[in-house]
Formats: structure tokens, C-alpha cells, sequence
């Protein structure tokens, strides 16, 4: 990302942000604090997309900046509900052992000791799925148990991070 700044006299100053080839956001801060953001695509003229007060413009920079919340990068979404449980979701590959078979067939909750709560499978979510319910590749398993239970779920579907881990130390 390259960022350009000018100064524009009696006005105050422009800063232009190429997003991508074609894409550029322009900002423009007035001396009186107002800022104007416009969108400018390949060679046409820009487009005002929306205009700010200065302390609203602030207050949005604030929030952009990740002083009210800080995202958590993760390799998996998981929710701790007590000391001991987790409600963890998991995504399953195509080369899973769960592919292809029925969570009736899989006997998943004796096997594993987790619950799958849902399936998030395309748009859709199949809420509490029976038995007859079939596992596919890339549904995404939305799975109660201990994290214990959860890593072996994980395991199971194919997205074992530290199974992943230890190969990578293996090869070298």
C-alpha cells in the first residue's frame, strides 16, 4: 500500500491510498478539521463517498485503530464456557476419516467424548444434527466437549494444528 501526501494551500492537506491497481481512497483534512474521503477507480474522477467532523473523524480512527477492541488472530474459533469446556469450531478437510460417514456410524460422541452442537455446511446451519446426519468436506463442525475432547475432534477432521507442527519440525 502506497500512501501519497500534498499539501493543498488555504485548504489544508490530501492523502492518497492506492488500494489496489485500479482503486485509490482519497482523504482530504481541512484546516478546520472536516475530513472528505473519495474513491477514485482507474482514471476517472474521484467520487465523494462521505464526509466527517473532526471529532467524528477521530472517534472512527480510535475505533479503526483497535483501542476499543483488539481481534484475536487465531488459527481456530474456540469459546471457553467453564473452567473444563469449550465450544470450538472445526473445519474439516477433504482428506478427513469423517468424510463420507454419518455421525451414528461414527459413534462421534463415545468415540471422541466431544458434542456436535452444529454443521456449518455452505450458507446453511444444521442446528443439534442426528445420527443420519453425514459429514462433507469443508463443513465446519461447531463441537462442546473438554479441549482435550475438541483436539481429537480436530484430529479427526483433519485440522490437528500440532499434528500439522510436528511434521514441519520432522522435515527439517
Amino acid at each position: 500500500m502506497t500512501v501519497y501526501e500534498s499539501d493543498l494551500p488555504g485548504v489544508g492537506k490530501k492523502f492518497e491510498i492506492e488500494l489496489d491497481d485500479e482503486t485509490t481512497l482519497v482523504v482530504v483534512i481541512h484546516n478546520t478539521g472536516k475530513r472528505e474521503l473519495f474513491r477514485r477507480e482507474g482514471d476517472e474522477d474521484s467520487v465523494k463517498l462521505f464526509e466527517l467532523s473532526d471529532r467524528m473523524a477521530r472517534q472512527i480512527g480510535t475505533i479503526l485503530e483497535g483501542a476499543y477492541f483488539q481481534p484475536i488472530a487465531t488459527d481456530t474459533t474456540e469459546t471457553m464456557l467453564d473452567d473444563d469446556s469449550l465450544l470450538e469450531w472445526i473445519k474439516v478437510t477433504e482428506s478427513s476419516e469423517l468424510v463420507g460417514r454419518t455421525l451414528g456410524e461414527l459413534e462421534f460422541r463415545s468415540e471422541t467424548g466431544a458434542s456436535i452442537v452444529s454443521i456449518q455446511r455452505d450458507e446453511g446451519t444444521e442446528s443439534n444434527p442426528g445420527p443420519e446426519t453425514v459429514i462433507e468436506a469443508d463443513d465446519t463442525l461447531i463441537v462442546l466437549g473438554t479441549r482435550e475432547a475438541c483436539r481429537r475432534v480436530e484430529s479427526l477432521a483433519g485440522s490437528d494444528m500440532s499434528v500439522e507442527a510436528d511434521a514441519e519440525e520432522d522435515d527439517t
